[in-house]
């Protein structure tokens, strides 16, 4: 009896711990990472007797833990994807939004200054006109100012997003190396016996560490795992774990660069954190948001070196030569703030370097590292965007030199430098926040050229002058004032005759006098049929340069004359204004193909590309992340229908068990009855 008592007595605790387990799933069946138990029943060794062995009842071996190691690193790497594309989905799509709203964009600031400037000059003299152009042209200093303002405010947000994933990181880290300790120091880990919970809260951890950074996870002795970054730096090794960190950045103080702090060492490993948030924010900055700080920068250098080239080159309301619409976009804060010395560099720490913008039609956005080597001499200059060496060479001694690049020089001005010391350079970074308006008042609004020509009463031939063009005021070579421009009110060696003659072999040739009688040009063949150009073009043609170009053309006779002088009381003259408003449409960019509204579309156009690639690739890595959720559930997943079903099968073994021992009861109180 007693034996038959033992064995629904097995069955009965057997089955018990059976309906716990399940239950335990069933109430856990929407707890994050949790992996769905299965209680293993084994039969217990049976007696022998003489007619056989005779059973002895149930036992549970184990509570297995029903979890595949794969799945659960391919549930990892897909959390990592997505963490990384969803990131760099949603912040695209903030500075797309912000670039391309009408509201915050800067193309309908453009269109309506130059708009504004094509009605200035259909009555140049219109006070109310001057004042809807300065107004504009504030109007789009706004736009640039708040754009930019717009980008700090994103670039800050991202650093406080990766200060706290940090934050999140290590604190997950510290998690798995306690749990790992925990895991290693379960009791019946010797004998196979899992702790099962410590293991999904592991796991969890895991999952929850892969969606900031990617990671490697590498199973170890004592049933714990080693994690580490996917070029292998340790995150946690047993029960000690890692520190992330993060600190402005040596090459560039306005960003972050992620540190790793691991036995004493402190390495920088921004290049490192690939994958989920923190690769996501990361990424976004470096191929995103600085470009857009770049490019935006290019077109407020562009627009400003344009138009304040044609002012300067025009004349006021007051007879005086026009002055700067924008800032200057090489004065001497704006060259010394275009160069950042690295935090590494070496003592004396003393290099003084300036970027001059030279020709803002060809300057490219981007940002470039000057580095030296050697004995701190010999220097490279890397395109940051390809690391590629763009130029390469040799200061001299002394070290005062320039180092020419496609629009922009990088003057070195005096310093020591070391081997290893590096300089960033960024031409166009922080031109947009730098730009403002230069002009306050209307009159000072250079609507006219400072020049005009005549034709001479007595002319007998068909020979007419147009109206010319002003190319500049100062020598492009030199930057001073050009001979003409160096009286104010007047032109200083004006008025200019323009007098016709014969060669003595029939031939028709133009002279140019100034006011002295000196001949500037000489006895030129004029070319019938044709617009004749009178001076040159090239700054380096000393006196046949004037900074003006006027053509004529027709049939001038012997003895004609045409006069060139100074333009008096042109305040009806609208020349300048003409040139002016036709910057909006002219090609001014790019090498002579992007006009500044273009230029601007060109970084909405890239941004929003970027957008819409990161829009497809977050729903890939949604739909990839799906699939891999739902193998993990179909493996460690409770269902809830298959789990009571299972309540049912255990509740009628445990019933029948109890029969068991209730027969070998009764049994027993019959055997017991018949002594009686």
């Amino acid at each position: 009896m007693a034996g038959l008592i033992n064995i629904g007595l097995t069955g009965v605790l057997s089955h018990q711990t059976a309906l716990n387990t399940t239950g335990n799933n069933i109430t856990n069946a929407n707890t994050p990472g949790y992996s769905r138990q299965e209680v293993q029943f084994d039969t217990q060794s049976g007696q022998r007797t003489g007619a056989g062995s005779v059973g002895s009842g149930v036992s549970i071996t184990n509570i297995r833990r029903l979890a595949n190691e794969f799945l659960s690193q391919q549930l990892r790497e897909d959390t990592t994807l997505y963490g990384e594309q969803d990131t760099l989905r949603s912040e695209l799509s903030r500075l797309d939004n912000l670039l391309g709203s009408e509201t915050t964009g800067l193309s309908d600031a453009l269109n309506n200054f130059f708009a504004s400037l094509q009605n200035a000059a259909e009555d140049p003299a219109s006070l109310p006109q001057r004042q809807l152009v300065l107004s504009e042209g504030q109007q789009v200093v706004n736009r640039f100012q708040a754009l930019n303002q717009e980008f700090i405010q994103q670039r800050e947000s991202v650093k406080t997003q990766m200060q706290q994933g940090v934050k999140d990181a290590n604190t997950l880290l510290q998690s798995i190396a306690e749990l790992n300790l925990a895991i290693s120091e379960s009791p019946g880990l010797a004998e196979g016996k899992m702790p099962n919970e410590l293991l999904d809260k592991r796991d969890e951890a895991l999952r929850e560490l892969s969606e900031l950074v990617g990671i490697k996870v590498t199973p170890t002795e004592g049933s714990q795992v080693n994690v580490s970054l996917n070029n292998g730096l340790s995150l946690v090794v047993g029960s000690n774990a890692a520190e992330f960190g993060t600190r402005e950045s040596a090459q560039d103080p306005t960003s972050l660069e992620f540190t790793l702090r691991n036995g004493g060492r402190t390495l920088v490993v921004d290049n490192q954190i690939n994958g989920g948030k923190l690769g996501g924010l990361r990424r976004f900055e470096s191929e995103a948001l600085r470009p857009a700080f770049e490019e935006l920068g290019r077109v407020a250098i562009a627009l400003s070196d344009a138009l304040n080239h044609q002012h300067e080159i025009g004349l006021d309301l007051e007879g005086e030569l026009g002055g700067r619409f924008f800032t200057d976009i090489n004065n001497a804060a704006a060259q010394q703030g275009r160069v950042i010395a690295n935090a590494n560099n070496q003592v004396p720490q003393n290099g003084q370097l300036a970027v001059e913008i030279t020709d803002s039609g060809v300057l490219e956005a981007g940002n470039w590292t000057l580095q030296f080597s050697g004995d701190g001499r010999s220097y490279e200059l890397v395109d940051n965007a390809t690391g590629e060496i763009a130029n390469q060479g040799r200061l001299p001694d002394p070290v005062d030199s320039e180092i020419s690049m496609p629009g922009f020089n990088i003057r070195i001005e005096g310093g020591t430098f070391n081997a290893g010391d590096k300089y960033l350079i960024q031409p166009t970074r922080n031109a947009a926040a730098n730009i403002n308006m230069e002009v306050e008042r209307e009159e000072d609004l250079a609507f006219a050229s400072p020049v005009r020509a005549e034709s001479d009463l007595g002319n007998s031939g068909t020979g007419k002058i147009n109206q010319g063009k002003m190319l500049d005021v100062r020598n492009p070579l030199t930057n001073s004032l050009l001979p003409s421009f160096r009286s104010e009110g007047e032109l200083t060696n004006g008025p200019l005759e323009v007098r016709f003659a014969d060669d003595g072999a029939g031939n028709l040739v133009f002279s140019v006098f100034d006011n002295n009688g000196d001949a500037i040009i000489d006895e030129k063949p004029y070319q019938a049929g044709i617009s004749n150009k009178l001076f040159s073009e090239n700054p380096g043609d000393g006196a046949e340069y004037q900074g003006f170009q006027f053509e004529i053309s027709g049939n001038p006779a012997v003895g004609d004359v045409f006069s060139i002088d100074f333009n008096e009381n042109g305040v009806s003259d609208n020349r300048n204004a003409e040139f002016l408003a036709a910057l909006g449409t002219a090609n001014t960019m790019n090498g002579g193909t992007q006009n500044f509204t273009e230029g601007y579309a060109g970084l909405v156009e890239a941004v929003g590309v970027k957008t819409r690639q990161s829009q497809l690739d977050s729903d890939a890595g949604a739909t990839l992340l799906e699939q891999s959720t739902n193998q993990r559930e179909s493996v460690s997943g409770v269902n809830l229908d298959e789990e009571a079903g299972k309540l049912i099968q255990y509740q009628a073994a445990y019933n029948a068990s109890a029969q068991v021992m209730s027969v070998a009861q009764d049994l027993f109180n019959t055997l017991l009855q018949s002594f009686r």
